[in-house]
Order: C-alpha cells, then sequence, then structure tokens
C-alpha cells in the first residue's frame, strides 16, 4: 500500500514537472513569437518613414521646379517675347542693365549684330540694332564709347563726318573695355537675338540677355533687304 502510494505521488511529480517544462517553452516561444513582429513591425515603420520622407523630398523637388517654370513662362510673356522692334532692343538693354556684374563706369563699345551662322556678316537689321543699344545703354546710365571717330573730322561738299568703317582713319587702340556682341537668327515670322557683354581681355562673359522679335511676317525678305529679284519674261522675236 505504502509502495503504491509512493509510486502514485512520483509519477505525479514526475507529470507536474514535464508540463511545467511544456508550459515554460510555451512562453519562451510565445516570448520570442512577440519580439519577431515588434522586430517587424519596427522595421515595416522604419521603411515606412524612409517612403515617406523621399515622397515629401521628390514632392518638395517637384512644386520648386513648378515655381521655376512659373517665373520661365513670365520671363517670356513680359521680358523676352516682343512684337515690336523697338520693344525688342529696350528689352535686350534692360536684361544687360539688371545684371549686377556689369560695372557701369567701365567703358563699353557696341559691335553689330551679325547673322548667327556667319560671325563676319551683317545687314541692316544688325546695324539697327546695334546703333539702338547705343541709345539704350547710354541713356541707362553705360559708358558707351564711339570707337569709329576718326583722328580728324572731315568735309567734303555734301557734309561733315567723324565716324567711319575706314581702319587707317580710326584710332589705333581703345582703352581696356567690355564690348558688346550680338546675333540674330531669322525664324518663321520671328527674328532670336542674342546679346552679351564680354571682358575683352579675359573674354569673361559679363552679363547676357536674349529676346525674341515676333513681327509676324511669313516673308521677311523686305526686313532684311534680300527679296529674290522680279521675274522676268524675256520678249523674242517670232
Amino acid at each position: 500500500m505504502l509502495k503504491t502510494f509512493a509510486k502514485t505521488c512520483l509519477l505525479a511529480a514526475a507529470a507536474m514537472l514535464f508540463s511545467g517544462c511544456q508550459i515554460h517553452q510555451t512562453i519562451v516561444q510565445k516570448e520570442q513569437l512577440a519580439n519577431v513582429k515588434g522586430q517587424s513591425i519596427n522595421n515595416n515603420s522604419g521603411s515606412a518613414n524612409l517612403s515617406t520622407n523621399h515622397l515629401q523630398q521628390t514632392n518638395d523637388e517637384v512644386q520648386v521646379t513648378k515655381e521655376y517654370l512659373k517665373i520661365a513662362n513670365d520671363q517670356e510673356r513680359f521680358v523676352t517675347k516682343q512684337y515690336t522692334l523697338e520693344g525688342t532692343i529696350n528689352s535686350l538693354a534692360t536684361q544687360m542693365m539688371r545684371n549686377q556684374k556689369l560695372a557701369t563706369n567701365k567703358p563699353v563699345i557696341i559691335t553689330s549684330f551679325v547673322r548667327l551662322d556667319q560671325f563676319k556678316k551683317t545687314t541692316e537689321f544688325g546695324r539697327i540694332v546695334s546703333e539702338s543699344l547705343i541709345n539704350e545703354l547710354s541713356n541707362k546710365g553705360f559708358n558707351i564709347i564711339e570707337f569709329r571717330g576718326q583722328l580728324a573730322v572731315s568735309v567734303d561738299n555734301n557734309g561733315e563726318y567723324f565716324i567711319t568703317r575706314k581702319v587707317r582713319q580710326m584710332k589705333g587702340k581703345t582703352p581696356n573695355t567690355y564690348v558688346v556682341v550680338g546675333t540674330y537668327s531669322r525664324q518663321y515670322k520671328k527674328v532670336i537675338l542674342n546679346a552679351r557683354v564680354i571682358d575683352n581681355i579675359t573674354g569673361r562673359i559679363i552679363t547676357s540677355a536674349r529676346s525674341t522679335y515676333h513681327h509676324g511676317r511669313a516673308n521677311d525678305c523686305m526686313m532684311f533687304n534680300d527679296c529674290r529679284p522680279a521675274r522676268t519674261v524675256k520678249i523674242v522675236k517670232e
């Protein structure tokens, strides 16, 4: 009887011990599973934060780009697009004046605007633009130098002259100056003009300007004086 009771107690103790181990193992497994889930949640949360930050940064860049494009559109509408030659010249002069790198007290000489595809060829249009810029920049306070002045005033029966394009009659040298150069390109119903001010010693571009003259003419040969001659018909004797 006593042996039976002892055996029963021993079996009960073993069962309780085994059950306790199982419970402990189950608790440990649950804790490990909870830790894994917690790490997964943290990782997902971290990834979500990184994704959100990237989206916010990308959106900020898009908004800034939109503002730049808005400014570019305003500049095209109100600054660089003109419908008269006078407005185009004024736009070029104003843009050059706005650049703070340009010292207005330094002598400036202005050259004729040339064709974009031929730097040694100009027209009356190019000469008109450069002559008009002399007026605009001079009125805006720039120290414009007339380098085409002769060493003396020449006189004939038709008038008196001081400026010339004959090199031998000009002064041999000009002071350290800025030089205004410009090009024009003929497009359909418009002319694109680009101007820049260059330091003649270093070649550095001090300032630049661009303007588009929308004249609206499908054929602009009259403005550039290069229309084809009228067609002629040869008359022969039968």
